[in-house]
C-alpha cells in the first residue's frame, strides 16, 4: 500500500472520528438540554398543581418557606421573561434555571404565581412531597390514613406504602435519620428510584416511592446516537467506495479503449490513490501489449520481405535446373538451392528466437556461471570460423576474480557470439573482446577495426530488420535480427546493450552491461 495513500486514509479516518465525536457530543448535549428542561417541569408538576390548588398555600404550608423557599406574588416580583409569563398565563408549570439551582413556578387559584427554589430538584421535590404527606396524615384520623395516603399518592403521582413489616424497613442509617428528622430520603439501588420515609407523630412509618429521576443515557438517546453514528459511517463508507469505484471505472474505460484499438490509451491515476499501483501495472501491461503489437506488425512486414528473396532464388534455381546440360551446372544449381534453404532455416530460427524474447522472454534458467569461460569459448569458436581475422579476448586479473555471475549461459553465449560474429563480418583484420567485471556489474566490449557505424544510426542498429547497408545480402550474411536479439537477452538479464566508437581499433564498439548478482525475487 502506498505511504501517501495510507496517510491520506488515516487522516480521513481521524477526521471522520473527530467529526463523529463532535456531532455526537453536540447532539447528546442538545437533546439532553431539551430533555432536562422538560423533566424539570414535568417532575415537580404534581407538587406544584397540589400547591396551586390550595386556597392559601403560604398559610397552610408555611414551613415550606424555610425548606424550599415557597413564595407567592405577581409576575413582576419574580423577574420573568415574557415567554415564561405567557406560559404561566396558559396554566403551565415553568422551570427557570438559576445560579443556585432551579426556580419552579405555577399560577395559583388567586391568579398569583407560586414559586419554589430547588437546589437539588429530585431530592428537594421528594422531601417536600414527604413533608406534605406527613402533615396531612398526621392531621387525619388513624383509620382514614390509608385512604388519605391513597388519594394523595394519586394526586402527587407517587406511591405511598405503610411500613408495617420489619422486612420492608430500610438500612439502619436511614432509620437513624428518620428518628432524628422525622423524614429521610434515599435511593433504592434495585430500581434507581428515590424513596422517602416519613415518621408520623404516633411513630407510624410510611414510605413514598418517587418516579425515576433524570437519566441522560436513557435508551432513546443511546439509540438515536447509534443511528446517527451508523448513518455517518454509512455515508463515509459510501463516499470512500464511490471514490474507489470511480478509480476502477477509469481503469475499466481505458481497458475498453484499448480493446477498441486505441493502443496509446493510459490510466491517469494520481499518487496516493488506492489504484495507483494497479494503474501503474496496467499502464506497464498496455505498453508491453502496444510494443508486442508493433513488433508483430513490423515482423509481418519484414518477414514477408525477407522471405521473398530466398524463395525467389529457389524458384529461379528450379527453373534453371530444367536448362542444365551437364552435371556440373546441375550441381551448382542444387548447391545454390541448398544454400537458399539453409538461409531460410536460419532466418526462421532467428525470427522464432526474436519472437520468444519479445513476447515475454524465454524460460531463463538463471545460474551462477563463469562469464570469462563463455567469452573464451566464443572467441575460440569464431576464430575457427574466421581464420583470416585475429579474434582475441582481454581479461585482467580483477575481472577474472569476479567472473562468476548470475546468468543464463546459453543465451549470454548467443549474445556474445552475435556481437563477435557481427564484428567479424565488418572487421578489416582484428576483433577484440574486453571484459571489465567488478563486485556489482559485468561489462563486455566487442570492438573491431572496420568502418564503424555513424553516430546517428547508433539507436537504429538494435531495431529489428534495420537496414543500414548490405548486411542482408548473401555476401555479408545476417538478417537484421542479431542485434535486436542481443538487446532483448540483456533486457532479461536486467542490463543494457549499446553501441559507440572504438577508441582502440577505430571501428564499432558494442557493449553489454548487466548486474553481476540479480535480486532473489527477480530470478525466474
Amino acid at each position: 500500500m502506498p505511504l501517501k495513500f495510507f496517510l491520506k486514509l488515516y487522516a480521513r479516518l481521524a477526521g471522520l472520528a473527530a467529526l463523529v465525536v463532535v456531532v455526537c457530543v453536540l447532539l447528546f448535549s442538545g437533546i439532553n438540554t431539551v430533555r432536562s428542561q422538560f423533566w424539570h417541569e414535568r417532575f415537580p408538576e404534581p407538587l406544584m398543581r397540589w400547591l396551586a390548588a390550595s386556597p392559601a398555600p403560604l398559610h397552610q404550608y408555611h414551613w415550606l418557606g424555610s425548606t424550599v423557599g415557597l413564595r407567592m406574588g405577581d409576575a413582576s416580583r419574580f423577574n420573568l421573561s415574557p415567554v415564561a409569563v405567557e406560559r404561566l398565563g396558559y396554566g403551565q408549570v415553568v422551570s427557570v434555571e438559576s445560579d443556585v439551582g432551579y426556580r419552579v413556578l405555577v399560577t395559583g387559584l388567586s391568579g398569583d404565581i407560586l414559586q419554589l427554589r430547588l437546589s437539588e430538584p429530585y431530592r428537594d421535590v421528594s422531601e417536600t412531597i414527604g413533608l406534605i404527606i406527613r402533615w396531612h396524615l398526621d392531621s387525619a384520623p388513624a383509620n382514614d390514613r390509608v385512604s388519605v395516603a391513597s388519594q394523595m399518592a394519586q394526586s402527587l403521582d407517587v406511591e405511598v406504602r405503610r411500613l408495617g413489616d420489619a422486612g420492608m424497613l430500610p438500612d439502619p442509617d436511614v432509620l437513624d435519620q428518620v428518628v432524628e428528622r422525622g423524614l429521610a430520603f434515599y435511593t433504592d439501588e434495585a430500581d434507581g428510584c428515590g424513596r422517602v420515609i416519613v415518621k408520623l407523630s404516633d411513630g407510624e412509618l410510611f414510605q413514598i416511592v418517587m418516579p425515576t429521576g433524570f437519566n441522560a443515557w436513557a435508551w432513546p438517546v443511546v439509540l438515536l446516537l447509534v443511528l446517527v453514528l451508523g448513518a455517518m459511517l454509512a455515508v463515509a463508507l459510501f463516499l470512500a467506495l464511490r471514490e474507489v469505484d470511480s478509480n476502477l471505472r477509469t481503469v475499466e474505460s481505458v481497458a475498453v479503449r484499448i480493446a477498441r484499438g486505441e493502443m496509446g490509451a493510459r490510466v491517469q491515476a494520481g499518487d496516493g490513490t488506492l489504484v495507483t499501483r494497479l494503474a501503474s501495472s496496467f499502464n506497464g501491461m498496455a505498453e508491453h501489449i502496444q510494443r508486442l503489437v508493433q513488433v508483430q506488425r513490423e515482423m509481418i512486414h519484414a518477414v514477408s520481405h525477407e522471405l521473398r528473396t530466398p524463395v525467389a532464388r529457389i524458384r529461379f534455381g528450379v527453373q534453371m535446373i530444367e536448362d542444365c546440360q551437364d552435371s556440373a551446372a546441375l550441381q551448382r544449381q542444387l548447391d545454390g538451392i541448398d544454400g537458399d534453404i539453409q538461409e531460410l532455416d536460419e532466418l526462421i530460427d532467428e525470427i522464432l528466437t526474436y519472437a520468444r524474447l519479445e513476447q515475454g522472454g524465454p524460460v531463463f534458467s538463471i545460474q551462477e556461471a563463469s562469464v570469462t569461460d563463455i567469452v573464451r569459448q566464443v572467441v575460440s569458436e569464431q576464430q575457427m570460423v574466421r581464420p583470416e581475422l585475429k579474434i582475441e579476448s582481454s581479461i585482467d586479473e580483477v575481472s577474472e576474480r569476479w567472473a562468476l555471475s548470475d546468468i543464463e549461459p546459453r543465451y549470454l553465449h548467443r549474445a556474445i557470439q552475435n556481437l563477435v560474429g557481427n564484428g567479424g563480418r565488418y572487421a578489416a583484420g582484428r576483433v577484440l573482446v574486453n571484459c571489465h567485471f567488478d563486485e556489482d556489474n559485468c561489462r563486455i566490449d566487442v570492438e573491431d577495426d572496420g568502418p564503424g557505424i555513424p553516430e546517428e544510426d547508433w539507436d537504429k542498429v538494435f531495431t529489428a530488420f534495420a537496414r543500414l547497408d548490405d548486411s542482408r545480402t548473401r555476401t555479408s550474411g545476417g538478417y537484421g535480427l542479431g542485434l535486436s536479439i542481443v538487446r532483448r537477452i540483456l533486457y532479461w538479464h536486467g542490463g543494457h546493450a549499446f553501441v559507440s566508437r572504438s577508441d582502440t581499433l577505430g571501428g564499432a564498439k558494442f557493449s553489454l552491461v548487466w548486474p553481476r548478482k540479480k535480486p532473489m525475487d527477480s530470478i525466474v
